[in-house]
């Protein structure tokens, strides 16, 4: 067995056009999985195709709102409906507001919950059964570093986060006589377009990342690709309920 190999295997990346989604996407692409990516931007998923093409592998963007119920169902079939089977989903779809807490509006908690949390919930029920008839699967949940840490502006992201590694825990205990891992990895702080803004709203925050990681630096969404290919290959396989840090030491810095 080689225990990295993922030839053969379809995976689900939701958000997986661009940032850490695509960067997920293309270690697990770099090991032979075709790969279905899910979002709301047709243009922008253009661009990750070719990406994920450069491969070797197949690929297609569907378009979904996974924060219901009824599309993440229609979002599952057609990806079974693409390539025959669905083996891995990553769920990674996310969002934030950042504000104190008093300023939040009910709407808005709610647009970020549903984003990065329900729709983690939801997309795991549709998945089951797909799952539960191939024997086998594996599911990664995105979390962050938030879900340790407080930050006076992430109040929803944090709760959201916080939500994903217990979400994680549970399915694990659920489905592990079905032969699923579900796993959770906490990225840091990782050069994105999200936290790009987040850069431009906290002032010195750039700094004070760099300063307390011990890599010295931002991570880059490559920096994701070898712990997607390691959750969602066999090389994982007594591997789940785990939450795994890559942040390049943030959590473990003083």
């Amino acid at each position: 067995m080689k225990l990295f190999d993922l030839t053969g295997k379809v995976a689900l990346v939701t958000g997986g056009n661009g940032g850490i989604g695509l960067g997920l996407a293309e270690g697990m692409a770099s090991c032979g999985a075709t790969i279905a990516i899910s979002g709301r931007n047709a243009e922008k998923a253009r661009a990750a195709l070719a990406r994920l093409r450069a491969h070797g592998v197949k690929s297609a963007f569907l378009s979904a709102d996974v924060t219901k119920r009824s599309e993440c169902q229609a979002l599952v079939a057609a990806t079974e409906a693409e390539f025959g089977r669905l083996d891995i989903l990553v769920n990674n779809a996310g969002t934030a507001i950042r504000k104190m807490p008093q300023d939040y509006t009910e709407a808005e908690w709610h647009e970020v919950l549903d984003t990065n949390l329900t729709s983690a919930f939801l997309l795991s029920q549709a998945v089951y059964p797909a799952m539960k008839r191939a024997g086998a699967g594996k599911i990664i949940n995105i979390g962050s570093m938030m879900s340790m840490f407080g930050a006076p502006y992430a109040a929803p992201y944090g709760s959201s986060k916080g939500g994903i590694v217990q979400l994680t825990r549970a399915l694990a205990t659920a489905w592990a006589n079905d032969k699923i891992q579900v796993n959770a990895v906490l990225p840091g702080w990782i050069d994105t377009d999200l936290t790009k803004r987040a850069r431009q709203q906290v002032p010195g925050l750039h700094e004070r990342v760099e300063d307390r990681t011990p890599a010295g630096r931002w991570g880059t969404p490559h920096d994701m690709a070898g712990v997607a290919a390691f959750l969602a290959s066999p090389a994982s396989d007594f591997v789940t309920g785990a939450a795994i840090p890559v942040d390049g030491g943030y959590s473990v810095g003083m």
